[in-house]
């Protein structure tokens, strides 16, 4: 976190270091911490009176659940943990998940009757230079993240003969929009409930006011989705949390809609079903072992008794390399997360959820800096009873992010089944190439329009691509290709090109890698 970001979260920070504070000094912050967060509370009463008629009490819910989070922000210092704190986990506090047993078709159909899969539907695709949902991008045969995901949760209510909902939280930036693309789904069997999450003010980061002035159209930038850390409230606010446990269900599945190896799994929805094993853990967190191309990813940890997920920016600045390091933190987190509903209901009703706050500075276009408070899901693991991870394999964290993942999701290294990817049989290992597109495939319009056809890549370990390189159809890639072509200059793979360990330069001279 940046310096200046964190001497706000904490006033007492600005202080010089060996000069003792008097009792007045901490008044003097007490008294500003309070006026700032009457300040808040009065411009936000203000707001509430624009919020158009039938939103007027959800605005009013909202706000107060703002405010509790403002408070904190002014109250807490910084998101650092004490290192020496930290422990590194006992091994129970990791499964394996190769020692979770198959359940029987017959008891899949009970277990699938309680669970309720959740999808983070919030995100715009504008990273990947798209207007409108994410999931709406095309990934495969025409079909989108959405469409996917309907077909997954398609094939196993029919394959089971159960009803599993299929749940997407929106944002006030995507909702439109996925109502309209919902409709194409009426004849199938799923179904389909939406919920949004919070619509929170950003702040100005001087005067920590908000920047909206109505919840009209002038005022749009002025608003933002406070992180999928929302999801608990949000959904206890929707009533389909109340819903869902008085028809039975006991857990849900929540993950990233991006994730394409986020499937429902039958082994781990056993496991916490199985009354055998003992009390049931409240909350499950999918991890993987790390690679290098992981080295920021959250991590499981013992912090002061309980199971804590370890971000990098709660990392203080002298640790960044040990907390990178694969060797000692050996798993990271895939954002697939089992959670009981009862326990989320008596969490978010006694008030006893707590998931540190992320402070997200951004510079709007009219060139005001502000200030965006936000939660992340995986972060309420410490809120939670019996909380462990299981680490799965690698093939349940497929996310797409950025055309680099898209190029892998659509080429051969994958077939699709029933909604769900596949690494095809022919791959020799089972790790995923690491692939680096240059800037002039960001756009999903230009990465497509690069590619004549998606190239063969089924042995390949390392692709980077710098510069404006387009490929012809049927082109192979193998081991580690670096494709550069250089400022001015173009490189046209020709089609049918086999390249292998190769280094392709800006006059298209190919050498040995």
């Amino acid at each position: 976190m940046a310096t200046g970001e964190t001497s706000m979260q904490n006033p007492e920070s600005a202080f010089v270091k060996g000069h003792k504070r008097t009792p007045s000094d901490i008044e003097f912050q007490e008294l500003t911490r309070r006026d700032a967060q009457l300040a808040m509370n009065k411009e936000l009463q203000k707001l509430c009176t624009t919020a158009p008629e039938g939103v007027h009490q959800k605005a009013k819910q909202e706000f107060e659940n703002f405010e509790t989070l403002f408070a904190r922000f002014l109250r807490e210092s910084g998101t650092a943990l004490e290192w020496d704190k930290i422990r590194l986990l006992q091994d129970e506090a990791v499964r394996n998940y190769s020692t979770l047993p198959d359940p029987s078709s017959e008891k899949a159909k009970d277990l699938l009757s309680k669970l309720v899969v959740v999808k983070l539907n919030g995100g715009l695709g504008t990273g990947m230079g798209c207007t409108g949902p994410k999931s709406a991008i095309c990934v495969r045969n025409e079909l989108t993240f959405l469409d996917l995901n309907v077909q997954q949760i398609e094939h196993l209510n029919k394959q089971y003969g159960v009803d599993v909902p299929l749940v997407l939280m929106n944002s006030f930036n995507t909702d439109e929009d996925t109502t309209k693309l919902l409709r194409k789904y009426s004849q199938i069997k799923v179904s389909i409930h939406t919920f949004n999450q919070s619509r929170y003010p950003r702040m100005n980061r001087e005067s920590l006011l908000p920047i909206p002035t109505s919840f009209g159209p002038e005022s749009a930038d002025g608003w933002y989705p406070p992180g999928h850390g929302d999801v608990y409230q949000s959904l206890h606010n929707s009533g389909l949390l109340e819903n869902f446990i008085n028809q039975g269900k006991k857990y849900m599945f929540v993950s990233n809609i991006d994730n394409m190896g986020a499937t429902v799994d039958l082994n781990i929805l056993n496991f916490l079903l199985d009354e055998s094993n003992g009390p049931a853990p409240e909350f499950v967190m999918e991890v993987t072992d790390k690679t290098r191309a992981d080295v920021k990813g959250g991590t499981l940890v013992e912090y002061e008794g309980k199971l804590r997920l370890l971000e990098i920016a709660q990392v203080p600045k002298d640790y960044v390399d040990e907390f990178k390091s694969v060797s000692k933190f050996k798993i990271f987190n895939t954002n697939n997360l089992w959670i009981s509903l009862n326990a989320i209901k008596r969490v978010v009703e006694d008030h006893t959820l707590h998931m540190e706050i992320i402070v997200n500075p951004k510079t709007l276009d009219n060139g005001v800096n502000v200030l965006q408070l936000e939660t992340a899901v995986g972060a309420a693991i410490k809120s939670f009873e019996g909380a462990i991870g299981v680490n799965v394999p690698r093939s349940r964290f497929l996310p797409v992010k950025t055309t680099s993942d898209l190029l892998v999701i659509m080429s051969n290294l994958y077939h699709l089944q029933s909604g769900a990817l596949e690494m095809s049989p022919k791959r020799s290992f089972p790790s995923v190439p690491l692939t680096k597109l240059g800037t002039h495939f960001t756009k999903v319009k230009d990465f497509l329009r690069r590619f004549a056809s998606i190239p063969d890549v089924l042995d390949l370990d390392h692709l980077t691509v710098s510069g404006d390189v387009t490929f012809g159809k049927d082109v192979t890639l193998r081991g580690t290709v670096i494709i550069i072509a250089n400022h001015s200059e173009r490189i046209d793979i020709p089609p049918g090109a086999i390249l292998e360990n190769k280094i392709v330069s800006g006059n298209l001279r190919i050498l040995d890698h």
